[in-house]
């Protein structure tokens, strides 16, 4: 099968978008897999694909899958490329979209300067939400101006990880470091992606605050591996600085792929600010693969 894509990113974070708004192209597990494998296919974190509104009041359908295959909630930079998408092929004429993500609506909306906001919704704390499981573990409690909030210790491969917890509309858990460039973050993260706790499994972040404005952040996203930027993962580990009264309410993130602005306050949305990239357009054969022939390719 002969497709049309697009490449695209957002803060060194790299998608293969797909128009489906005429018609469904049917892929399966295995050939979202191969499409982001930088060896056989295009090469990407995850596969977005544009679909029709789903119902009233709504735009688009936006679905993304992960490197692996799996469907996954959210990707924040993902929908700045979304937004960027529609709008540069004449999609909508729309500055704002209201877009169904699968962890619910999103309202992307491009800004003067050429960079795409998102309104990323209200972050979740409720643990049985994310989910987490935190049956048996101290909490760490934390009182500030912004009221209560728990973090948790995790045993993570024989130490133990102090870690905040909250939905992104995706799982997060942030934990604090002295040293971004320092952190564990490919031995810790993918035992922390799979750790028991998280039953679909989690992002991990690593935050270093350098100042109550600005941070540093390095992410294991779940089913990708470290990326360059992670826009949820930005999110999670701004409104964790915040609620734990190390950030104020709008804060730069320096990630190894850019600069991204997060903004929010108790009882608001999560805001998000940051570039949308076309690479360039192409045509690919998409083999038709099975499961099983993709884990050989693979292996």
């Amino acid at each position: 099968m002969r497709i049309r894509f697009t490449k695209m990113q957002g803060a060194g974070n790299d998608f293969v978008v797909l128009d489906e708004t005429q018609d469904s192209l049917g892929l399966n597990t295995a050939q979202y897999r191969w499409l982001a494998d930088r060896h056989f296919g295009v090469g990407a974190d995850q596969i977005l694909s544009v679909r029709p509104s789903p119902g009233p009041g709504i735009d688009f359908e936006y679905v993304i899958h992960n490197a692996d295959g799996a469907e996954v909630e959210q990707c924040g930079n993902g929908a700045r490329c979304f937004a960027r998408f529609v709008h540069d092929r004449g999609l909508s004429e729309k500055p704002s979209i209201r877009v169904q993500t699968l962890g619910g609506v999103i309202e992307p909306r491009i800004t003067s300067d050429g960079r795409v906001t998102v309104d990323m919704g209200a972050p979740i704390f409720d643990l049985a939400r994310v989910p987490f499981d935190a049956d048996g573990l101290k909490p760490v409690e934390h009182r500030n101006a912004h009221g209560a909030w728990q973090t948790w210790l995790v045993p993570v491969d024989g130490v133990s990880v102090n870690l905040a917890v909250l939905s992104m509309g995706n799982p997060h858990a942030v934990q604090i470091v002295a040293d971004v460039d320092a952190a564990a973050v490919r031995e810790q993260g993918p035992s922390i992606e799979h750790h028991a706790r998280f039953p679909r499994r989690v992002n991990a972040g690593f935050m270093q605050v350098v100042a109550r404005d600005r941070v540093k952040l390095r992410v294991w996203e779940r089913g990708a591996g470290e990326t360059l930027a992670c826009g949820t993962g930005a999110c999670a580990a701004v409104v964790a600085g915040i609620r734990l009264g190390l950030l104020d309410g709008c804060v730069d993130v320096h990630t190894h792929g850019g600069v991204l602005t997060i903004e929010w306050g108790e009882g608001r949305p999560v805001l998000m600010t940051g570039p949308a990239t076309t690479v360039f357009h192409g045509e690919i054969d998409v083999p038709d693969l099975s499961d099983i022939a993709s884990d050989l390719v693979r292996s």
